[in-house]
Formats: structure tokens, C-alpha cells, sequence
């Protein structure tokens, strides 16, 4: 077992109790108030809570059994890189656990390691350079008021806009999903357990959830899926299926998000992605929100430039790095 200089140990298992699951999601929420954005994303967070996808679990532990630290390895695809999301508790730190986690992955990992730091913070830089880490990934999170003027949503001819209908569009929209994000790290390997999950979720709405159709044929050409979090917390939130931040949107704790935005590659150049956009920060605003947020590749240039276009600004970063 790898460790650090005080003597903790780096404990590994393929499956958590569901008592360790409430300590992981403990420990997150601790991490995620001392730091500002959360330490673990979305998919991470359902996957600890609706088992089931492979994964390994990493938890170091004081001598009195309490959590100190955990890292979870997603072994979805390790062919094309292991997924690593880390968290320390605020009192724990600046001991060597995050570096003990991180060695113990390496150590176990089947395949290469692709390392979230959540918030860009300086140590996650720091230990990241000192084991030989490379900084390949930019995901930007976006903010936008939604007391500002919002353009009408313009839809090219014969498209008309409608709800998603569970059950009946599950189907449909999981293969424009995978078209519209065919080269996706993670959007596009989206699956149906995937949109099954998030459908149990408290927050999921169909009527949030926007397709663009075409009037003759049905068939559909993109979709909104907006997200609205909920009073009183961080806004754990993800773009494409991507790293996770904390958000305080109005007055009452809420904040909406452009959860995740498609257009089939054969529908591009009409302006639908615009219209569909508008058309979901408007329905955000009619639910009482006053801001809306989302995360976008820095390598995305195009869709960068678009939700520029519509007034969105850099609020923070999340990062990859490569082993």
C-alpha cells in the first residue's frame, strides 16, 4: 500500500459500503465549501450513487477510521485513458494525501491517467508538474445574467420546438447525442443508463428539456437540455459530461444551466444552435432565475465564440491532465 510521510495508508476496493458513499459525498461537500468548486463531478457523484459502471475507489483514513481523502478511477474505457477525480478534506491537507492518492492511482491504473482539478487550483498545477503530469485539457465554465435582454429564438424553417417525451424520444435523442458528440471524450459515449439515471434525478424536467424537430418528419435535429439546481447548495453541475462546479445563482440559491446543447452535424449553419439556446435561457428566466451558467472546451472555438455572441463570460476553469 502507497502512504505518506505521517503513515496514512491509500486503501483501495471495487465497491463502497453505502455507508462509505455517504462519507465520500460527506467529504465532497466539505472540500466543495472550503474551495469554492467541487471537487467531484456530476457523473461521478451518480455513479456513487447508482452503482454499477467499473470503477476503483482510493480512500485514505486517520487513526480514528475517519475519511481523509478519496479518489475515484473511472474504468469505463481505460484503452482510451482512466478517469481521476480527487478529494482532501480542508483539515487534512498539506500532509502529502492528495500526492499519496494520485501515486497510488498511477501505481493501480490498467491504462493512462486523465486527472480532473476542479477550479484550476495552484496545488492540483504544483503536484501535477512535480509527477510528470501534462496540461491537455481547458474546460471553461460560462455565466450569464438572465435579467439581461435575451434575443428571440429564430427557428430555420420547417423546425418547430418541443418538450422531450420520456419513453418515447429516449431512443431518438440518444442517437443524435451520440452524432451531434461523436468526438466527445465523454458526451458521446452517453448511454441509456446514463439518461435513465439522470431521469430519476430530483431536478430533471422534460419540460426543460427542448428538442428541435422537423415539422414533416418528427425527426429530430437538436435539443436544449437545460438543468435548474436547486435552493441553498453548490450547484453540482456538468457541461457535456464534463468537470463539476459549485454556483449561487439568485437570491434563493438557484442557478440554471445550459446542461448540455447538440445539433446534428447535418443541421449546422442555420442558426439553430443560437435559437436553441436563446429558447432554453428563456425558459430558465420564466422559472424565476436570474443566471444562468454552463462549460464549454476552450478548444471549442466555435461554440466559445457563440455563447460570447450571446452575452456568456468566463467565471472559472477546469482542467485535465494527462500521465
Amino acid at each position: 500500500m502507497i502512504g505518506n510521510a505521517d503513515g496514512d495508508r491509500v486503501g483501495r476496493t471495487d465497491r463502497l459500503t453505502p455507508a462509505e458513499v455517504a462519507e465520500v459525498l460527506a467529504l465532497a461537500e466539505t472540500a466543495t465549501a472550503a474551495d469554492g468548486a467541487a471537487p467531484l463531478a456530476e457523473h461521478v457523484l451518480l455513479r456513487l450513487r447508482h452503482p454499477g459502471a467499473p470503477a476503483a475507489h482510493l480512500t485514505v483514513r486517520d487513526p480514528a477510521g475517519t475519511l481523509t481523502g478519496y479518489a475515484h478511477l473511472d474504468l469505463t474505457a481505460p484503452g482510451q485513458g482512466v478517469g481521476l477525480e480527487l478529494a482532501v478534506h480542508p483539515a487534512h491537507r498539506h500532509r502529502g494525501l492528495g500526492r499519496a492518492l494520485v501515486e497510488a492511482a498511477l501505481a493501480t491504473s490498467p491504462g493512462p491517467l486523465r486527472a480532473w482539478a476542479h477550479g484550476d487550483h495552484p496545488s492540483a498545477a504544483a503536484l501535477a508538474v512535480d509527477l510528470g503530469f501534462t496540461r491537455t485539457r481547458l474546460l471553461w465554465q460560462l455565466r450569464r445574467p438572465l435579467t439581461a435582454e435575451l434575443p428571440d429564438p429564430v427557428l430555420p424553417d420547417g423546425v418547430i420546438l418541443r418538450a422531450f417525451e420520456p419513453g418515447v424520444d429516449d431512443e431518438p435523442w440518444l442517437a443524435l447525442n451520440a452524432r451531434a458528440f461523436a468526438d466527445h471524450p465523454e458526451q458521446g459515449r452517453f448511454s441509456h443508463d446514463d439518461l435513465r439515471v439522470r431521469m430519476t434525478e430530483p431536478w430533471f424536467d422534460p419540460a426543460g428539456f427542448l428538442l428541435a424537430v422537423e415539422s414533416s418528419t418528427g425527426r429530430p435535429l437538436g435539443f436544449h437540455w437545460t438543468k435548474i439546481h436547486g435552493t441553498g447548495g453548490p450547484a453540482a453541475g456538468t457541461g457535456p459530461g464534463s468537470g463539476t462546479a459549485p454556483g449561487s445563482g439568485s437570491a434563493a440559491g438557484r442557478i440554471g444551466e445550459v446542461y448540455v446543447l447538440g445539433v446534428d452535424p447535418d443541421a449546422h449553419r442555420g442558426g439553430l444552435g443560437r435559437a436553441l439556446t436563446s429558447a432554453g435561457l428563456a425558459y430558465l428566466r420564466a422559472q424565476g432565475l436570474d443566471r444562468a451558467m454552463l462549460y464549454v472546451d476552450d478548444s471549442n472555438t466555435r461554440a466559445v465564440a457563440l455563447y460570447e455572441r450571446l452575452g456568456f463570460a468566463r467565471w472559472t476553469a477546469h482542467v485535465v491532465y494527462q500521465s
